[in-house]
């Protein structure tokens, strides 16, 4: 076991916190698994309150079972089968480098950010196996908990990496403006210009203004159009 110093502390307090933290590791080796990692989450809760850093999730990591993490329903961020692929090769080959962002609720934790890494660890079977069947989580903050600012951040996390749908992020400026946001608060906190939300508010008010309409078949795509083809979550094949 690996002997516990405290670096630049005072001799007394050194060897006083040394000592305790030595025979709680000693104790907490002995336990289950799922008891260990129950002690694990509820010490750096713990030490979380106290940190210097407790307004940033970061600081506290804990692992949760893969069932008890659920998807959600918003996000528009969509990754091609090949870059899903590399995703399970860097968790594979460099493990978690990156915990997955969620909120909890009715005891179950919601994907905010981090959803291709949550699909990773439940789909892929050695994987899976080598993390035991849990996921490393963070949680969003306590301010962030209303379904528009869970929405805004999904964005935040995504805008930067992935492509987003463009029917997806309409819906969700759509959604955020029946949340009465304006549109200078969602291209603030979507990080946006503001004729991207007006193109986006015009391609959603399009939708559902015409959503009952029939369309005679000459507005049908021919064969021979070309488009920029959009992937689905859906359409990924699994993951082995």
């Amino acid at each position: 076991m690996k002997q516990v110093t405290f670096e630049g502390f005072e001799p007394r307090k050194k060897a006083g916190l040394a000592n305790c933290l030595q025979e709680i590791i000693s104790e907490a080796s002995k336990l289950s698994l799922e008891e260990k990692v129950n002690f694990l989450n509820e010490a750096r809760a713990l030490l979380h309150e106290i940190s210097p850093f407790v307004s940033e999730p970061v600081d506290y990591v804990k692992w949760v079972k893969f069932e008890e993490v659920t998807a959600n329903d918003y996000n528009p961020n969509s990754v091609a089968p090949p870059e899903m692929e590399l995703l399970r090769v860097s968790i594979d080959e460099d493990g978690y480098t990156q915990p997955i962002v969620s909120w909890k609720h009715d005891g179950t934790y919601e994907v905010v950010d981090g959803f291709h890494r949550h699909r990773v660890g439940k789909e892929c079977s050695d994987i899976r196996e080598r993390v035991k069947g849990y996921l490393p989580l963070v949680g969003i903050n306590e301010d962030r908990e209303d379904k528009g600012d869970r929405m805004a951040a999904t964005i935040r996390h995504n805008r930067a990496r992935g492509k987003h749908k463009i029917d997806a992020m309409s819906d969700i400026v759509i959604e955020l403006k029946k949340r009465n946001w304006s549109d200078s608060k969602i291209a603030k906190k979507l990080g946006m210009e503001p004729d991207e939300v007006l193109r986006l508010s015009q391609i959603g008010g399009l939708a559902e203004l015409f959503a009952d309409r029939e369309f005679s078949t000459a507005w049908e795509l021919e064969d021979n159009c070309e488009y920029e083809e959009t992937i689905n979550e859906e359409d990924l094949s699994p993951i082995q």
